[in-house]
């Protein structure tokens, strides 16, 4: 019996140290978007343009868009881990096609080479940040 209780507290104790999914995810959402802008700052000091014929990329939009995507990544994470069979798996092989999916549009908006590379290397940053804090929050 008293194994029982010790084997029930210990799960228990250890559930309340762990953080859930989405506060990792929210963290990790807040890194990636300033890591991003910042880089996205960096390249535009270069002279990296990110123009196309609509006009320019906005500031705000670096990290207005890294975030609802990540945010997107982390509600997957938590879905996952409540309906997938292997949800680490699942997850990481969903986000990394879903990571190579969004590099189309930098090809494919007009954007000259530079600001396309910038771009794509911006996304695969993002990736980086945010697929592995969540990846390790979710059971193998």
């Amino acid at each position: 019996m008293s194994t029982i209780t010790t084997a029930q507290q210990t799960t228990r104790s250890t559930r309340a140290a762990r953080k859930p999914v989405w506060l990792h995810g929210l963290g990790a959402t807040v890194v990636a978007s300033a890591v991003v802008t910042v880089l996205a700052v960096a390249a535009s000091a270069a002279g990296v343009s990110f123009e196309t014929a609509s006009g320019t990329i906005p500031l705000a939009g670096y990290a207005q868009l890294t975030a609802l995507f990540s945010l997107i990544g982390v509600a997957m994470a938590a879905v996952m881990a409540r309906v997938a069979r292997r949800p680490r798996r699942t997850f990481v092989v969903t986000t990394v096609v879903l990571t190579v999916a969004s590099l189309v549009p930098d090809v494919a908006f007009g954007f000259d080479a530079a600001s396309a590379v910038v771009l794509m290397l911006l996304h695969v940053v993002a990736a980086a940040i945010v697929i592995p804090v969540l990846a390790r929050r979710l059971a193998a």
